[in-house]
């Protein structure tokens, strides 16, 4: 029986460590999934699962341990950037500005309670300390890791931060939902008045590509070409179909209107009256999209290498017997196809033409769902190695100990997002189906907390007992409370946002995944959703980076135990 032992006991044997982390993350798997007042730790509970069995005597070698750390939170941080990469910089726009810029204030407040606490209680509490319960509180695992990295740089040698993490992060998690639970009390919500609301909001700030019927009754585009008459409008807009003589065809860009003619026009809608008006007159009883003709519309996947970085001007529908690209479908938003927008692969064309046509375009384009499967493993170990590197620059600061680093969180992830956005411009292939990047985040997190768990279990129990968990603890609670409180308060009172975007905002600030689906359980719409992805890249990014900044900025003045 000795080989069972050793296989248990053995913290330098591959066997063992192996063992180790499986017996860590199923565990923890497991039980992340109980519910307690309808609310789940999820993976974060392989943290606990961690911390338990390393106290009970499960060990692995030091080094191994910091290794597979960083490589996960490396794995987490990049598939998340490959994810909101394509609508990262689109979530500033309009309603997408107030909300990241209510996140934004919310990130500030935290930091500013984290460091008035820390001045407060600085005879008990090292500043390293106070960052983990900051991170706990506003449950940001990367965060965590980036800070630890950075008091690795300083020679950092007390308490591991994430025992004041771990006693932090359940009463923080509780402590969101039970804030949105609070403004919900104060407010006097009503949850389906809130639905009704944000359905007539979003059908009044829709930015997606509509369609409308015009009839050309204006005698100076007798004869005129539909690239001619978008060129002198200066508004980009896409003739689909065109009913002339009684025959419904696709018109391509250098084909002639007609008076009489009936037009199927896709623009942008703050264009629409502008082209109504210059055609002559909009026709609300014809849907020529409905009419029997040898139009067809279909939906078409980009799925071959050699067209990502293409521009839709690259296509030369011209030369396609009238197939018409009127409307692009990317990571859940709906794009105008202008001629210099670049198309990606994973890319959805809705194209209008004659079948025959449609087909050949499709052809072309690739239309493999099966070729999207394979992952595109050369762009993620470049984007992965170009962001270690772009993470380890060092930033020097005057007045700093030490110069400043994005890290293997901050580096991998912001390059991550630029190559989400602009990776087809370099030709790069980034696109991941959704499962194959949700299964990377969740290795990666998991082997990150798993690590996390082993190093830090008998100093987390030690903290308990006899140490300072519990002020961990009462602190963590007003960095998690008097941030959301504030910005849930000023959010509903002065801009008037919908309740249900004000939980997503809640979850998306502190980057919470048990608060989205709590949100969930309060409307079937996906309102929650959609404020929680508009405010989590950014929110996501701070969280990495403010840690280091406070640790940076005041280690000359403090003493770090």
């Amino acid at each position: 029986m000795d080989w069972i032992t050793a296989l248990f006991s053995n913290p330098d044997s591959v066997a063992h460590i192996l063992m180790a982390y499986s017996i860590v993350i199923a565990l923890g798997l497991a039980l992340g999934k109980i519910k307690v007042f309808g609310v789940s730790l999820g993976v974060t509970f392989v943290l606990f699962a961690g911390l338990a069995l390393n106290y009970f005597g499960l060990k692995v070698n030091a080094s191994v341990l910091g290794f597979i750390r960083d490589f996960g939170l490396i794995l987490f941080v990049f598939f998340i950037g490959l994810q909101v990469g394509p609508s990262f910089f689109s979530s500033f726009k309009s309603g997408g500005l107030v909300l990241n810029s209510l996140m934004v204030l919310a990130v500030v407040l935290s930091v500013a309670v984290t460091i008035v606490l820390y001045f407060l209680f600085d005879d008990k509490i090292s500043l390293a300390q106070m960052l983990g319960v900051h991170y706990g509180a506003v449950t940001n695992t990367p965060g965590l890791g980036a800070t630890q990295e950075a008091l690795a740089q300083l020679h950092y040698q007390g308490e591991d931060i994430a025992v004041a993490y771990a006693c932090a992060y359940p009463l923080g998690v509780v402590s969101i939902i039970g804030t949105a639970i609070a403004l919900r009390l104060i407010f006097k919500i009503n949850l389906k008045e809130e639905d009704q609301h944000w359905e007539a909001e979003e059908q009044a700030t829709n930015h997606a590509p509509i369609f409308f019927h015009v009839i050309v009754a204006n005698h100076a585009l007798e004869g005129r070409s539909i690239r001619s008459i978008r060129d002198f409008i200066g508004r980009p807009f896409i003739c689909s179909r065109i009913l002339h003589n009684g025959e419904i065809t696709s018109p391509g860009a250098d084909d002639l209107v007609h008076i009489g003619d009936t037009i199927r026009v896709v623009s942008a809608e703050e264009n629409k009256d502008a082209i109504v008006a210059f055609f002559g007159e909009e026709d609300t009883k014809v849907d020529l999209a409905t009419e029997h003709s040898p139009i067809t519309s279909r939906r078409i996947l980009v799925t071959r290498q050699e067209i990502n970085g293409l521009t839709v001007g690259d296509l030369h529908l011209s030369h396609s017997d009238g197939v018409n690209i009127t409307r692009v479908y990317r990571a859940g938003m709906q794009l105008f196809p202008y001629q210099n927008l670049h198309i990606q692969i994973g890319d959805e064309l809705f194209c209008v033409g004659p079948e025959n046509s449609v087909k050949r375009l499709a052809d072309r384009l690739g239309n493999k769902v099966k070729r999207l499967e394979h992952p595109n493993l050369i762009t993620i170990f470049i984007g992965i190695a170009i962001g270690i590197l772009f993470g380890s620059l060092p930033i020097a600061i005057p007045g700093m100990p030490v110069p400043l680093k994005l890290g293997l969180a901050g580096g991998p992830l912001i390059v991550a997002i630029l190559l989400g956005r602009y990776g087809s411009l370099f030709r790069l292939v980034t696109y991941t189906t959704s499962s194959a990047n949700l299964m990377m985040r969740e290795i990666g997190i998991a082997l990150f907390l798993s690590s996390v768990g082993l190093a830090a279990g008998e100093n987390f129990v030690d903290a308990l007992l006899v140490g300072n968990g519990w002020l961990y603890v009462l602190l963590g609670l007003f960095v998690t409370i008097i941030p959301l409180m504030t910005v849930g308060c000023i959010a509903r009172k002065f801009f008037n946002i919908n309740y249900h975007s004000i939980v997503g905002l809640l979850a998306g600030a502190t980057t919470d995944p048990p608060t989205l689906a709590y949100a969930a359980t309060l409307s079937e719409k996906n309102s929650s959703a959609v404020a929680y992805s508009t405010v989590y890249p950014l929110a996501m990014f701070l969280r990495i980076l403010t840690g280091q900044l406070i640790l940076l900025v005041m280690w000359s003045y403090v003493t770090v135990s």
